[in-house]
């Protein structure tokens, strides 16, 4: 599938680039990777992040841009990620990470290059059950900043998944959203969806 990556906001890209150029901050972070690259990084293949908001009882459920993720590469390797987020003066840097949503997350992209329609490869965070998706929106012209779930919409859970939710599996947003509403009800037990990886 063509994956149209969207272009960062310039200043989230600048403020990225300002931290890989700072010394302090890359060696505060916790990425021993990153401390340790010989050699120049760059920043590549920025995703915008958005965070799943209340789902209503018609089953429409509202996101919003929350931040810019990049990954970090050195030589042939992703050595760690960089989110950025909105401040009341623009995009800021936020932190420098590594962890297992990393590699996840490029094997999920490297999944969706195989598939066979066009779309636009998001990141979608639901905080309540830590869980983080690899969201392939159909509309490849929209600019990636206010645009609503649709129901034909793939989302690819990342691994770590929430127990009873299969990482790696696309499920069409209209699949996966009832699941993800019952497990934000609290009185509600949740249905389990998919197989383990």
């Amino acid at each position: 599938m063509p994956l149209h990556v969207l272009p960062a906001p310039a200043p989230a890209l600048r403020s990225v680039l300002a931290a890989l150029g700072s010394p302090t901050a890359v060696r505060e972070a916790r990425t021993p990777a990153l401390r340790a690259a010989q050699g120049s990084v760059r920043p590549e293949l920025p995703l915008p992040v958005h965070v799943l908001g209340r789902t209503t009882p018609d089953g429409t459920s509202s996101t919003r841009l929350a931040g810019w993720r990049f990954m970090i590469r050195g030589g042939e390797r992703t050595l760690a990620a960089a989110d950025t987020m909105l401040t009341p003066d623009g995009w800021a840097f936020s932190h420098f990470f590594e962890g297992p949503y990393i590699a996840s997350t490029e094997r999920a992209l490297r999944h969706a290059e195989a598939m066979p329609m066009p779309c636009q490869p998001r990141l979608l965070s639901v905080p309540e059950l830590y869980m983080l998706t690899l969201w392939l929106h159909g509309d490849c012209t929209d600019d990636g900043t206010e645009a609503p779930l649709a129901a034909t919409d793939l989302l690819v859970p990342l691994a770590p998944a929430p127990p009873g939710i299969a990482a790696h599996r696309p499920h069409r947003v209209a699949e996966l959203l009832p699941v993800l509403t019952h497990r934000l009800t609290p009185a509600s037990p949740a249905p389990l969806l998919g197989s383990p990886a």
